[in-house]
């Protein structure tokens, strides 16, 4: 789940908040392998995520692939890579291979300019199975993303502080009401990409917002 949006001096001026708790994926062979504390936001570049869901061997070699391929795009260029570019390479890797992998992509980051025509601003991209590209203010990923568009279409709104947004993504991410035993001890894990810096945090199983079904 990855919003975007906090107040600045222009409408580029923001910051962009994302979260994602984690799934067990299904590996070859019909097994599954759950792990409620993978790491799914993986840094493609100094300034850019991606946010993966989907077959986890799969994803982690496309982001392999793109970090690989943008790291030497940025040493030709001199100067940071544009999200746009990230989120471009993954669709395009995504799209060719629409028929091999099930990868769902979210690349989102901060572009820091280089260039006087470059707004310094939050990018957000979705990149779904089959290779689509979309940019979007915030987005939601997963076999579990059917669930919260509700809560997410009520709940967001533009220039959101940092702390707003780490809010809104830390309950699009809590537990369902009942205690759904599905996503019993998983952590949410939160990354706050700004000019500054990246700032990580992690929620853990104890400290997850609870809803009651009342």
């Amino acid at each position: 789940l990855i919003p975007s949006g906090a107040p600045g001096t222009g409408p580029c001026r923001q910051t962009g908040h994302w979260a994602r708790w984690t799934v067990g994926p299904t590996q070859p062979g019909h097994s599954y392998v759950a792990n409620r504390v993978t790491d799914k936001l993986t840094p493609i570049h100094e300034r850019i995520f991606c946010c993966r869901s989907g077959s986890a061997a799969d994803t982690q070699a496309i982001a392999d692939a793109v970090a690989y391929q943008l790291g030497f795009h940025s040493i030709e260029l001199d100067e940071p890579p544009l999200v746009h570019t990230a989120a471009s390479l993954f669709k395009e890797m995504c799209y060719r291979y629409r028929e091999d992998l099930m990868a769902g992509i979210i690349v989102a980051g901060w572009d820091r300019g280089g260039r006087p025509s470059r707004a310094l601003c939050p990018q957000v991209f979705s990149v779904p199975m089959g290779g689509m590209m979309v940019r979007q203010p915030f987005s939601v990923g997963g076999s579990g993303s059917s669930y919260v568009y509700g809560f997410v279409d009520a709940s967001y709104k533009p220039g959101m502080s940092q702390e707003e947004c780490l809010s809104f993504t830390a309950n699009g991410n809590a537990p369902p009401p009942g205690g759904d035993p599905g996503v019993r001890g998983g952590v949410i894990r939160l990354a706050a990409i700004t000019e500054q810096g990246v700032e990580r945090k992690v929620v853990l199983g104890n400290q997850l917002p609870r809803f009651s079904s009342a």
